[in-house]
């Protein structure tokens, strides 16, 4: 049988060797990415840490899978010879709890951008949350954000809609295996901005809705409203477990769940708990590292 990389998480009972030429087929750590940190952020400090601890400069590092600044959870540090092993371990199955807030829409899908719409949800009851959350299942593509990472002619995606470029882009397959409603509040520990602390959160200028009932209601807008951190605190939020394939943007889920209910929605809060075999609750927490 191959030798695996050895796998160093919050419940090794052994100490990291001294000397990098005791893994020779690498190390996987499993880290709980911070909130607010990128993925390279979480890299580097690990690179550096490793230089350190190792005493050598020439050490192989990566990841397996980008996690959103804004989003917390599992990301795979690999070390060495287990970066061979990106690739196959960014397409295992994945689970993530996301939170939805329901009633608005941004350009990005998430709490990157504003809020440039407002829908109704004094018609959605706990009923139609369950089918809309049961019914995420059935899809089999989907429509990636234009903030993203996607290339399009040679450039990312997001570069083009930053710059006010319109970007086309097509769907993609997907698969949604286990869909889970666990709470309607909101209430279950994610983290996300403070509308009242973060200044560049304190108010939104958005494009108003004018209520309708329509199952696919199109937005009648006027023009400059302010939406209040108070408001925007008091939206309706569903939080959802996910199982997804690799490719899955849980943005466009969220997308896709306010259409589902004849509103509105976008993903507030977002954290990985699983990705194959590695868990979250196994994870290393980044400041007790080394």
């Amino acid at each position: 049988m191959p030798i695996e990389p050895v796998v160093i998480d919050a419940h090794s009972s052994s100490k990291l060797e001294r000397d990098l030429a005791a893994y020779p087929q690498g190390i996987i750590f499993p880290v709980d990415k911070p909130y607010k940190w990128t993925s390279s952020d979480v890299v580097r400090k690990i690179k550096y840490a490793l230089r350190n601890y190792f005493d050598t400069k020439n050490i192989k590092i990566g990841h397996a899978g980008t996690l959103d600044p804004l989003a917390t959870g599992l990301l795979i540090i690999c070390v060495g010879k287990a970066t061979k092993l990106s690739e196959s371990l960014q397409a295992e199955k994945k689970e993530y709890i996301a939170e939805f807030t329901l009633g608005a829409t941004t350009p990005s899908f998430d709490r990157e951008h504003p809020i440039d719409a407002l829908y109704p949800t004094d018609h959605i009851t706990p009923d139609s949350l369950q089918r809309a959350v049961s019914q995420l299942k059935e899809q089999t593509e989907q429509l990636p954000p234009v903030f993203s990472a996607k290339y399009v002619n040679g450039t990312r995606s997001y570069f083009l809609a930053r710059h006010g470029e319109e970007v086309e882009l097509k769907p993609a397959p997907i698969k949604i295996y286990e869909t889970e409603l666990l709470a309607t509040d909101g209430d279950w520990g994610l983290e996300r901005p403070s509308y009242g602390s973060d200044a560049e959160h304190n108010t939104f200028m958005v494009k108003k809705r004018i209520a309708s009932q329509e199952d696919n209601p199109i937005p009648l807008y006027t023009e400059n409203s302010l939406l209040t951190p108070e408001q925007i605190n008091a939206l309706p939020r569903a939080v959802v477990r996910i199982e997804c394939s690799k490719g899955t943007y849980i943005r466009s889920v969220a997308r896709d769940f306010g259409l589902s209910l004849g509103s509105g929605a976008f993903m507030s809060a977002l954290r990985r708990t699983a990705s194959g075999g590695f868990r979250v609750e196994d994870a290393i927490k980044i400041h007790t590292f080394l």
